[in-house]
């Protein structure tokens, strides 16, 4: 499967060197960026073959299968559907939109064009994700109520986190994966989403605090900063005792402890190229079988994450300057 990136910026290395860590049948193919010489620079340092000037360029390959497009949240809807238009798989990275009303219009695009389509974020596609949920299924905790999680950095200073135009803000960039990682654990059956949220001097959302509440009685209590480094847990917590998973981004250790916080058991975690292979290996996997979305990440499930996120920034008067 000939790999082509869409984008030439950050997140576009990390895919780079996963795909750079499996064996022939992903191939690093082509890079397309808007300026010719970064595209170069970046096939030059990461091995891809063909480097384009242009997104219509590489789009035009017939040797590109699929195309990971990391550019900045709000592109993401109008690379998508041009990928779409030349008949290109896309693995496009989260947000997978801006909000649900563009992600419905996507996915209809390729379900009209017969093209695959998915999500690119990495938890839902990770071997820690049904760990998890085997050894919360393993009654080792008992019967899960709660969950607190927290994802932050302190990224302030990126543009693309404070410019409304490029639909920044904690929520979408750094609070969906706490948001994310309680509907892997505790499914989708809720009652309500709120929370607070303070703001950048831009008015998009700077410091978020998320509870979640399910109609059988359970709560996530969440919360993201772009200002702050903090512990980036990820708790469950069960009438029988409790789990702790080390970075709830990318976890990298999973700990039980009893009721009287001793710890009982450690779930190792396999080694991994960077985290990103694991969705590239879904795509292929899903385009072998014919499949237009991935089992990982269904469309359903983006539209729900949207609407949860939707609803947040409605509450919080966050509405960006192309919605």
């Amino acid at each position: 499967m000939n790999v082509g990136i869409l984008g030439a910026g950050s997140i576009a290395k990390c895919m780079a060197a996963a795909i750079n860590g499996l064996d022939d049948s992903v191939k690093a193919y082509a890079v397309a960026s808007r300026d010719i010489n970064k595209a170069q620079a970046f096939a030059d340092e990461w091995g891809f073959e063909e480097a384009y000037g242009s997104y219509e360029d590489m789009l035009n390959d017939p040797k590109v299968d699929l195309v990971y497009v990391a550019t900045p949240h709000s592109y993401h809807l109008e690379h998508s559907k041009l990928c779409i238009d030349h008949g290109k798989a896309v693995l496009c990275e989260k947000p997978f939109t801006v909000n649900a009303a563009q992600a419905r219009e996507l996915f209809d695009y390729a379900r009209e064009k017969n093209v695959f389509i998915t999500e690119a974020i990495w938890t839902r596609y990770m071997p820690s994700r049904s760990i998890l949920n085997e050894t919360i299924a393993s009654g080792i905790i008992g019967t899960p109520r709660m969950i607190v999680a927290d994802l932050s950095y302190p990224i302030e200073y990126k543009n693309r986190m404070t410019d409304p135009n490029l639909a920044g803000g904690s929520l979408l960039d750094i609070g969906i994966y706490p948001i994310n990682f309680t509907s892997m654990v505790f499914g989708n059956d809720i009652r309500d989403i709120s929370g607070s949220c303070t703001y950048t001097d831009t008015g998009v959302d700077c410091q978020d605090s998320i509870t979640i509440t399910y109609n059988d009685g359970r709560v996530a209590i969440l919360s993201s900063s772009m200002q702050v480094a903090t512990h980036r847990l990820g708790m469950i917590f069960g009438t029988g005792g409790y789990v702790h998973c080390t970075n709830v981004n990318n976890i990298e250790k999973i700990e039980v402890f009893n009721v009287d916080h001793e710890l009982i058991k450690e779930v190792p975690i396999p080694n991994q190229i960077n985290g990103y292979e694991y969705e590239v290996l879904a795509c292929k996997k899903a385009l072998e079988e014919g499949a237009l979305e991935c089992s990982e990440m269904p469309h359903s499930e983006t539209l729900k994450m949207m609407e949860w996120m939707d609803k947040l920034r409605n509450d919080w008067g966050i509405k960006y300057p192309f919605e």
